[in-house]
């Protein structure tokens, strides 16, 4: 019996846990934001919110309406949750005034949901769902917006959207910014349309909800910032850090932010968040390269796979820094690493050039030239790359 408990146990935790990796069935992914994050923004909600509510509705609320076993193999879809979304909305507002009236029941709400943040959330993901139909198109808003050649035509189509419902504006306006390229010019229509650029400005005409959807992408980034280990994946990395860039700097290079004012403490936050996820590795580049670059001293000579990768991984993401610094705070850090990078990369280009020339067959050798040259093509340039090239070609040959 303890064993079938245990089971039953383990199949229940396996059916909530697989249902709340993707809640609601993916209808309302448009505005679900990782965790953890700092700041909350009215058009986005955490996914632990998400799936607290979403477990609520399953497990408490309607039972009868959903399929255990579609949610536990994976097979519970958009079009099943379509077929009750009206009693499930019906019956989560019914949660919501209940809990809303007697103090009691709203403190056990909040326990059932884990924490005071995922109730208070409860009213935005109602509203998501409701908003449902019009995510989609607020995605299809967004890539219109890369296609027009025209600042009064992008101007005409943010005034399109339902800016006087602010609360909606901002669920729509956060669907549609991950399809949005340049999220620049979305800033200098709203400074157009405002008339300056001041952020008091910007307020008054109802565009706040696009600054907060552009400030929500970019914390957002921050959980793809975990550059540890020679098998990171330094791509997401870097293009998480190059659309952060993008994001901020279409805020910070236009808009007139008042000194202390909510939008510019969110910034100055999410950049020292960011800085501080990347500045471990960016300390270890120089070190790497050497690691990598170096000859063993003692014994068998023998080429350290990982460590190359790891060292290659490094200048990738030193060359990204360098294109986003502006939107970060490592300025000293960047100049060092970046000088004594490029003194790193030539020193032992040098000695290995020597090494093959003394011994043209030496495999460790070779590799670490190869190495080599591809990071002096990201450090450097490419034709600086191709100059390398020749001269171990030349240095073979010679040999």
């Amino acid at each position: 019996m303890q064993q079938a408990a245990t089971q039953s146990e383990t199949v229940t935790t396996r059916r909530e846990g697989r249902a709340a990796t993707r809640p609601f069935a993916g209808v309302i992914d448009p505005v679900i934001v990782q965790d953890p994050a700092q700041f909350s923004f009215a058009g986005s909600v955490f996914r632990s919110h998400a799936e607290a509510a979403w477990v609520w509705v399953y497990r408490d609320l309607c039972p009868e309406l959903i399929n255990p076993d579609a949610l536990a193999d994976g097979s519970f879809s958009a079009a099943d949750l379509e077929s009750v979304m009206p009693q499930i909305l019906l019956a989560m507002k019914a949660g919501i005034d209940t809990a809303t009236a007697d103090p009691e029941k709203d403190r056990r709400l909040r326990a059932t949901l884990g924490s005071l943040e995922a109730r208070q959330a409860l009213p935005n993901v109602v509203m998501a769902l409701r908003s449902r139909a019009l995510l989609g198109k607020a995605q299809a808003f967004g890539k219109a917006i890369n296609g027009m050649t025209d600042d009064a035509a992008v101007g005409a189509a943010l005034q399109s959207m339902p800016l006087k419902d602010q609360a909606l504006s901002a669920l729509l306006f956060h669907a549609a910014m991950p399809q949005i390229g340049n999220p620049t010019r979305l800033t200098t229509a709203i400074i157009k349309l405002s008339g300056n650029a001041a952020e008091a400005s910007v307020t008054r005409m109802g565009f706040a909800p696009v600054i907060d959807a552009i400030l929500a992408h970019a914390q957002n980034k921050i959980f793809a910032l975990q550059p540890t280990g020679p098998f990171a994946d330094i791509d997401l990395i870097c293009r998480s850090l190059e659309r952060f860039h993008r994001l901020v700097r279409s805020l910070t290079g236009y808009i007139e932010f008042a000194r202390g004012s909510r939008w510019a403490q969110i910034i100055s936050a999410i950049t020292k968040q960011v800085s501080d996820r990347v500045e471990p590795r960016l300390r270890d580049v120089v070190s790497d390269i050497n690691l990598a670059m170096r000859r063993g001293r003692e014994g068998h000579d023998r080429v350290d796979n990982d460590g190359i990768l790891s060292a290659i991984n490094g200048v990738y993401l030193l060359a990204t820094i360098r294109e986003c610094r502006d939107s970060l705070a490592l300025n000293a850090l960047f100049d060092q690493a970046w000088s004594q990078s490029g003194e790193a990369l030539e020193m032992h280009l040098q000695r290995n050039l020597d090494l093959i020339r003394q011994n043209p067959g030496d495999a460790n050798t070779g590799a670490r030239l190869d190495a080599g040259i591809k990071m002096a093509e990201i450090r450097f340039n490419p034709e600086y790359a191709e100059t390398l090239k020749r001269a171990r070609a030349s240095a073979e040959r010679r040999s």
